[in-house]
């Protein structure tokens, strides 16, 4: 089983930034389908963004593409979230989730079968 650990969360100001961190252990870490997914108050999950962490472009949800930049340090076996000017509908847990090769490699938070414990994302107007 993966195991992924998140943190970095908290409160910004519409405008701020924030970089999000998922430790991934348990399995090979160049072998894992990998995405950040969100989930706002009374709504549904909804992703983010995803990489398959042995290579290849990734995949933004429109709704941030250009703001933010997933990326991964497989020495730290580490995947991050860099979010840049974040705005008050940002506002939600994100999660981390992950899910073994061979995976498809979208935005559908049915496809992983792996998830942190998620971290808080605040963003004031």
């Amino acid at each position: 089983q993966v195991q992924l650990v998140e943190s970095g969360g908290g409160s910004v100001q519409s405008g701020g930034s924030l970089r999000l961190s998922c430790v991934v252990s348990g399995y090979m870490y160049n072998r894992l389908c990998m995405g950040w997914f969100r989930q706002a108050p009374g709504k549904g999950r909804e992703g983010v963004a995803t990489i398959y962490t042995g290579g290849g472009l990734p995949i933004y949800a429109t709704s941030v593409k250009g703001r933010f930049t997933i990326s991964q340090d497989s020495a730290k076996t580490t995947l991050y979230l860099q979010m840049d000017s974040l705005e008050p509908e940002d506002t939600a847990i994100y999660y981390c989730a992950a899910v073994r090769s061979p995976c498809n490699f979208n935005l559908d938070a049915g496809g992983y079968n792996s998830w942190g414990q998620g971290t808080q994302v605040t963003v004031s107007s």
